[in-house]
């Protein structure tokens, strides 16, 4: 029986194996991938690019950049949650879903077009695009991890740089539209390009990227993602991410406020915030291209010191010279945004190979709850005191995620 049993599990292990060996996969494949995560993630912060001219048209209060950029977090959330105890990611094929809700998001964004000034419908459509963004950026990490799991370090710092750069899309928009017609092109011409181009990265992936097949493992069921806690090395990567995700979206939200502490121009503040927040591609790729020499965790750790110590010091940066100023919000966007492929690469190393869409999703979810409380306070705090009081306290969240990923760093990763 022993004999027996060692054969049968020898070979499993050689079929495992050849599940999740590596096979090179067509050229088309990571750039596909990549431009459509671009176009879908641009849904995320299409809002926030045109708040002033919403402010403008519909009297919303200032408090609403905050309330707005929540409910896309807190759709994000109730989506990851759905879609993981569902394993959707795991259970349908990815592309598909990618598509699907690429498509609905597309629409629910342009509907904002009708929502005639009624914060309360905004805030409906923003939780709406929050939760079909669930399909898109851990649906994209799953079909990135399914075609180039043995690079997945070096293929995410392009995929989740990807992100950033669609993060920071709309900014970049409104900049170009104030710089080619002096400010006089509509606000909803910005919110109708975002809405085309997420709908044509959904159609993109469908059509031209295959769904891999997941590797061979034990049937699928939400006790999988149980590993997020009971394994060590998988609970040091995600609870790092957990610190990282403390800082990420409220500095995002906050990088326009940030700008315009040294900025009048609307245009000009735009186009900063921009690059602040498209630095994090240079952050994301970067760490992705020396990750085979120091490794993930290194990368990660030295990603998320630097963008702690550019918290702590945002009082002396916030009245430095202009030119010091604007490098300090750059290496900032770079850097608290440069860990996350690599935190994404630890989770997905590390979590059951049958079950890595959910676990991705299911951390993605429980780090966006995070992010939610953090954005709510951290824009409360910011109205009621001077940035520079406010931007230290960001700190706590990567200095905790640094504790945590003792593990990681003892044994390398």
């Amino acid at each position: 029986m022993t004999g027996g049993r060692s054969a049968f599990e020898a070979r499993s292990a050689r079929q495992d194996a050849q599940a999740t060996a590596e096979v090179e996969p067509p050229p088309r494949i990571l750039p596909v991938i990549v431009l459509s995560q671009f176009a879908g993630t641009s849904l995320w912060f299409a809002v926030n690019a045109v708040m002033p001219d919403l402010q403008a048209a519909w009297g919303l209060p200032a408090a609403a950049v905050g309330t707005l950029s929540s409910s896309v977090q807190l759709g994000f959330v109730a989506g990851t949650l759905v879609f993981a105890l569902a394993m959707v990611a795991d259970r349908f094929p990815p592309t598909r879903v990618f598509l699907a809700c690429s498509l609905l998001g597309a629409v629910a964004n342009a509907a904002m077009l009708l929502a005639a000034g009624s914060l309360p419908v905004l805030v409906a459509l923003r939780f709406v695009v929050g939760f079909l963004l669930a399909g898109v950026y851990p649906v994209g990490m799953k079909i990135a991890a399914a075609w180039f799991r043995q690079r997945l370090g070096a293929v995410l710092g392009v995929l989740i740089g990807a992100l950033v750069l669609g993060t920071a899309l709309p900014h970049g928009l409104r900049a170009l539209a104030s710089l080619g017609a002096q400010g006089q092109v509509p606000w909803q011409a910005v919110v109708l390009a975002v809405s085309v181009l997420a709908t044509l990265g959904g159609i993109a992936t469908a059509l031209l990227v295959p769904d891999r097949p997941a590797p061979a493992g034990p049937r699928i069921t939400p006790r999988a993602l149980g590993a997020i806690w009971s394994d060590r090395r998988l609970r040091a990567s995600v609870f790092g991410y957990f610190g990282h995700m403390w800082e990420l979206y409220a500095f995002i939200v906050l990088v326009p406020a940030i700008a315009a502490t040294r900025i009048a121009d609307t245009g000009s503040i735009s186009a900063l915030s921009f690059w602040a927040i498209a630095a994090g591609f240079v952050g994301c790729v970067g760490g992705g291209l020396v990750v085979r020499r120091w490794g993930s965790a290194w990368i990660a750790e030295t990603q998320l010191g630097t963008s702690a110590a550019c918290c702590l010091i945002a009082p002396l940066m916030l009245v430095a010279p202009l030119p010091l100023f604007v490098a300090w919000l750059l290496l900032w966007g770079a850097t608290v945004a440069g860990d996350s492929p690599q935190f994404s690469a630890l989770t997905g190393q590390n979590a059951p190979p049958a079950a890595v869409g959910s676990v991705l999703t299911f951390t993605n979810c429980i780090g966006f709850a995070i992010s939610v409380v953090s954005i709510e306070l951290f824009v409360a705090a910011a109205q009621a005191r001077p940035l520079a009081q406010v931007l230290p306290w960001l700190a706590l969240g990567p200095l905790a995620g640094l504790w945590m990923m003792r593990p990681l760093l003892r044994r390398g990763a």
